[in-house]
Order: structure tokens, then C-alpha cells, then sequence
């Protein structure tokens, strides 16, 4: 070890959300921890739909009551097919009443959500705060050395890669990805509306991508309106009325009058994905492990998953939580949830942007389905809340009425009880 280099179970490079959750989450699960990054984003105007399952992770490191008053729940989501299109898809609208869930989850501002984070992981003990960039990394059989840009070095047995969609922590692992570009950007920006939302998020789909409104205490939306990058540049530099405006009508009125009350921000859109997920001490989590485009709320609530998988190795691995055999089950067990999810995100996204009769009729045929069949909305709810829950509730209902059909089945369990 280098002279005046310190030692820690973990280190996290990254301080956006999801580096903050890792280093919350590995601190309270007893690991010794350093976080290294600059201070968090409080200039980021977007917003980030959380759901249930991930608010219980915020809850058990103590954020969730720093930003229950700033939030919104979801409790009812919709689409709507707003392209003009030969095939046109029904309105389906998924209730959180519908399997049994007071609402979905919350809508969080990120600034509301990175400063909480931020406050959380100071005051924890097992955290110790490293507000510089890593310089460079040095990948060993044993340790994993970072070198900041302030001159100092740390070491650990794991680095966790929460440092984005050009992870240096991932090229230092010799961790290869494969992204591209795609032809839009997000425009985002939060208003105000003269009819109550219902704590509705709507997206609207459009030939040029989703235009999601996701609401916010009040009579207040959040907007992500993915389009082509010149229409986003055009749109952005609007005045605030006819800003206003355009979103009014590509809403359809449904919220009434629209007033545009933040600075809109363009994000160009690319999608991503490692070939591995964890290689050389260096496991990856949030952007850095999968990159795609704005579409059902799963962004951040994928990373919140990456993170509860790999404590839950690295506690079964305490002694070397990087050690090959922890880092290739982290791998097997995220690969089928990662590529499933950006999968089914990037082909709706195709879809929308495909002009092809055949794919019109596929999106529209899978949203009727939806729309139509209450069994396999439940379904869908359920898996996009927890994965494999779904699946597991719809073959509990299978048993339960091949039981019922069963000569005196209801009498058997009767007697059973």
C-alpha cells in the first residue's frame, strides 16, 4: 500500500443517486465506505418516479422522510396513443387500487432527491466523503486503487461503478459496451395546470417519442417530452407563453390552461449496455450498467435493484465482497432483469419511431391486450413494480382455481384448516 493511502471495505465513485444509495445502503449494512465525486447535481430539473419497492430501500437508509413532502404519489398511469398513425392504440389506464397498492410510487424532483441523499450519506458514519474525481485506476488481484484528483489514493476489495454512461470505472475494469445514439432528446421542464391531476401520470405517445407529464403536489406536472433534437432546441427557446402552449395542445387541454414555471433543459438520448455487469473488483450500478430512454419509470428504479443485488452478495462475501466468484453471480443475477427491461423499453421506443405497418400492429395489438384483459394487467403492473412478482401472483391464482375446480376442493381445504 502506498504511503498515506487509506484502506476501506467500498469505494463508490459516482455521487449521483444511485452512488449515494450504494454507499447508504453498504454503510448500513456495516462496510466501510468512501464516496468519491463532487457535490451533488442541484441544478438538474428533471424529475425521478420512484417506485414502491425502491422507496423502501430509501426508507431503511432514511431518506424516504426527507422527501415525502416534496413528492407526489402515482396512483393511476396511462397511455394514450396520440400518433396519427393508420393503427392507433386504445387509452389503457393501470390503477394501483387494481393490486391492491395505495399508489405505484412517488414523483420526486431530483434536486429534492440528490440534496436528501447527499445530506444522508454526510451524516453517516461509515461514509467518508472524498469530494474529488478518481484521476485513475489501478485494478490488482487483491485491492482495487483509485487515484483522486486532489493527490491522494484509497484502496478497497470492491469499487462500485455509479459514475455514469462513460464510466471510467468500467473502461478501468476492461468492462467493453456497446451504445449508440438515438435520433432525440428529452426536453424537460415542470408546470402548472388549472385542473387537479388526480395523481395521474400520463404518456402520451407520439411519432417522435413519449410525451410523459408525471404529477407534482399541487395543481403541478413534471414533463419529459422526447423529440427530435432541432423540435427540442426550437421548443426550448420559445417564449414561457408560447412554451406554454404547445404543451397545452400536445396534452390535448386535458389539464386546462398550462403555465411553463422552470427553465425547460435538453438531455440528447443514447442507449447502452455493458458486456459485463461486474469484472476485476469493479461491479456496475445505475447508468453505468444501463443506458435507454426515458419510458415506463424504470431508470433509476433498475439502478436501486443493481444495488440491492450486489449488498446482498457482498454480505454474503464479507471477508472479499470483490472476490470473481461474488462479482460472476452479480453478473448472472442482474443480466436477465437489466436486459429484459431495456429490451422492452428500446423496442417500444422502435416502435413509436417505425413508420412499418407490422410494428404499428404489434404495439397496437399489446396495448388492446392490456387494455382489455384485467388478468394481464395485473400482471404487467405487478412485474413493473417488483420483477418475477407477477408471474409468481398469476400462478398462485392458477392453483388456487384448479383447487376450486377440483370435486369437493373447497371442502379439502376446509378440513385442512
Amino acid at each position: 500500500m502506498a504511503r498515506g493511502q487509506k484502506s476501506f471495505d467500498v469505494i463508490v465513485a459516482g455521487t449521483g443517486p444511485a452512488g449515494m444509495l450504494a454507499a447508504l445502503v453498504f454503510s448500513d449494512a456495516g462496510f466501510s465506505v468512501a464516496l468519491t465525486g463532487p457535490p451533488a447535481n442541484r441544478t438538474d430539473g428533471r424529475t425521478t418516479a420512484l417506485m414502491v419497492p425502491a422507496l423502501a430501500v430509501l426508507d431503511r437508509v432514511g431518506v424516504l422522510s426527507r422527501i415525502e413532502d416534496a413528492a407526489a404519489p402515482l396512483r393511476i398511469m396511462r397511455i394514450v396513443d396520440a400518433t396519427e398513425r393508420l393503427i392507433r392504440s386504445p387509452v389503457v389506464t393501470f390503477h394501483a387500487s387494481e393490486i391492491a397498492e395505495p399508489c405505484f410510487g412517488l414523483n420526486i424532483p431530483n434536486q429534492v432527491l440528490n440534496g436528501a441523499l447527499e445530506a444522508a450519506a454526510g451524516a453517516a458514519t461509515g461514509i467518508e466523503r472524498r469530494q474529488s474525481l478518481v484521476d485513475g485506476w489501478e485494478i490488482g488481484e487483491d485491492q482495487v486503487t483509485a487515484r483522486l484528483a486532489d493527490g491522494s489514493s484509497i484502496s478497497a476489495k470492491l469499487a462500485v461503478a455509479a459514475d455514469g454512461r462513460n464510466s471510467p470505472a468500467r473502461a478501468a475494469a476492461g468492462i467493453r459496451v456497446s451504445g449508440r445514439p438515438y435520433p432525440q432528446s428529452a426536453l424537460v421542464l415542470t408546470f402548472a395546470h388549472a385542473r387537479g391531476h388526480g395523481f395521474t401520470s400520463t404518456e402520451f405517445h407520439t411519432e417522435d417519442g413519449p410525451f410523459t407529464q408525471v404529477p407534482l403536489p399541487g395543481d403541478r406536472s413534471s414533463l419529459v417530452w422526447v423529440l427530435k433534437p432541432r423540435e427540442a432546441e426550437r421548443l426550448a427557446a420559445l417564449p414561457e407563453d408560447a412554451l406554454s402552449l404547445a404543451v397545452e395542445t400536445r396534452m390535448q387541454s386535458m389539464l386546462g390552461r398550462i403555465t411553463v414555471d422552470s427553465q425547460p433543459q435538453i438531455f440528447p438520448l443514447s442507449g447502452s449496455l455493458p458486456s459485463s455487469f461486474a469484472k476485476n473488483r469493479v461491479a456496475l450500478v445505475g447508468e453505468a450498467a444501463h443506458m435507454f430512454p426515458p419510458i415506463g419509470a424504470q431508470g433509476l428504479n433498475l439502478g436501486v435493484r443493481d444495488v440491492q443485488q450486489l449488498i446482498e452478495i457482498a454480505s454474503a462475501n464479507r471477508e472479499d465482497p470483490g472476490n470473481a466468484r461474488a462479482l460472476a453471480t452479480y453478473d448472472s443475477k442482474r443480466r436477465p432483469d437489466i436486459l429484459a427491461r431495456t429490451g422492452a423499453v428500446s423496442l417500444l421506443n422502435r416502435s413509436l419511431l417505425s413508420d412499418m405497418l407490422p410494428a404499428q400492429i404489434a404495439r397496437s395489438a399489446g396495448l388492446s391486450a392490456l387494455g382489455a384483459f384485467g388478468p394481464l394487467r395485473a400482471l404487467f403492473m405487478r412485474e413493473g413494480l417488483r420483477p418475477g412478482s407477477g408471474f409468481s401472483s398469476l400462478a398462485s391464482t392458477v392453483r388456487e382455481q384448479v383447487r376450486r375446480k377440483r370435486p369437493g376442493g373447497d371442502q379439502v381445504e376446509q378440513h385442512r384448516h
